[in-house]
C-alpha cells in the first residue's frame, strides 16, 4: 500500500477553493432570489397603487385600518388563483370606483390633473420672464432715465 501524501502547496489552495464555490453558490441563490418576485412583494407592489378609502393619505400597503388588511388579504388570494395586476385593478375600481387609485388615470378628466403641473409651471416662467424683461429693460439697454420733475420733489429745499 502507498500512502497519499499531499503537498502543503495542495493543502492551502483548498480554503481558497471552498471559499470560491460557497461564493459562486450565494452567488447563484441570490440571482435566482432577485428574478422572481414574492407573493409578498407582489401583494405590497399593487396595494400601494391604491389609496385607503378609510384613511387619509395613505395607501393601501401603508394603512393599518381593518379595510386595508382585507383589501390586501383579497389582492393576496387573487393573486394565487393566477389574476394579473390590472384584473385585480379593474376589480378594485368596480368597488370603489376611480377614487381609489393612488395615480389617476391619464385619460378623460385625469388628463387635467397630469397637464396642469406643467401648465402651471410654463406660465409661471412666462410671468416671470415678463417682470424681469420689464423692469431690468433689453440687454445692453441704458438704465431708463428718472423724471426730472421726480428729482426735484425728492431733493430737499435750500
Amino acid at each position: 500500500m502507498t500512502a497519499v501524501v499531499s503537498s502543503p502547496r495542495r493543502r492551502a489552495g483548498r480554503p481558497l477553493a471552498w471559499a470560491l464555490a460557497g461564493l459562486g453558490s450565494a452567488a447563484v441563490l441570490a440571482a435566482a432570489a432577485w428574478g422572481a418576485p414574492t407573493l409578498d412583494d407582489q401583494v405590497y407592489a399593487i396595494a400601494r397603487e391604491f389609496m385607503c378609502p378609510v384613511c387619509a393619505g395613505q395607501t393601501v400597503a401603508e394603512s393599518d385600518a381593518e379595510l386595508a388588511r382585507q383589501m390586501r388579504a383579497i389582492i393576496r388570494a387573487r393573486l394565487t388563483q393566477g389574476q394579473s395586476r390590472e384584473e385585480i385593478i379593474a376589480y378594485f375600481v368596480a368597488q370603489f370606483g376611480q377614487g381609489v387609485l393612488a395615480a389617476p388615470p391619464a385619460r378623460g378628466s385625469g388628463v387635467l390633473l397630469w397637464v396642469f403641473p406643467a401648465v402651471a409651471a410654463a406660465a409661471g416662467a412666462v410671468i416671470v420672464w415678463t417682470f424681469v424683461r420689464r423692469h431690468l429693460g433689453p440687454p445692453g439697454a441704458p438704465p431708463a432715465a428718472v423724471h426730472p420733475g421726480a428729482v426735484d420733489r425728492a431733493r430737499p429745499p435750500d
